[in-house]
């Protein structure tokens, strides 16, 4: 299976991400954390999702917050599919993240899910129901999910 990168603009946005860690471990799938900003180092995420493909990765996740553009630095690289975290903080706890993220061109989408905590697990979640469509163990797993109500264990 394809393994999966989250990349955070900021070390203070780990905890949010860590969130997803016991979700990414029940569907079995690996992840990796970078530490990259859209801003402050454009060249190597440039990089990392130029060659994202063939260093293994399946999805590229990037969270960031305020005017949360690493997600949409990682698309603009890559064809791989891409989920953005918006962070919280900034404008009315993060809808700026929020919008930011979502409001992305035509031809360049961006899978954006909740603010957060919620969104890193969602982002866990649906890289789970992408990997799914070529893994029937995994799908099993996805629907045992579903039908214990979205809850590990």
């Amino acid at each position: 299976m394809k393994k999966v990168a989250i990349l955070i603009g900021s070390v203070t946005d780990k905890d949010i991400v860590m969130a997803a860690d016991p979700y990414f471990e029940h569907f079995g799938i690996e992840w990796e954390l970078h530490v990259l900003s859209a801003h402050r180092n454009p060249d190597e995420v440039g990089k990392f999702a130029k060659n994202a493909r063939k260093n293994g990765y399946g999805c590229l996740i990037g969270g960031a917050g305020m005017a949360a553009h690493l997600a949409g630095a990682l698309k603009a690289h890559s064809s791989l599919p891409v989920i953005g975290i918006p962070m919280p903080g900034g404008v009315s706890g993060g809808m700026d993240a929020l919008l930011s993220t979502a409001q992305m061109p035509k031809g360049v989408p961006v899978a954006t899910v909740a603010v957060g905590k919620a969104g890193a697990i969602n982002a866990a979640i649906l890289c789970a129901e992408m990997f799914s469509l070529t893994n029937d163990g995994l799908a099993e797993k996805l629907d045992a999910f579903k039908a214990n109500g979205c809850k590990l264990g």
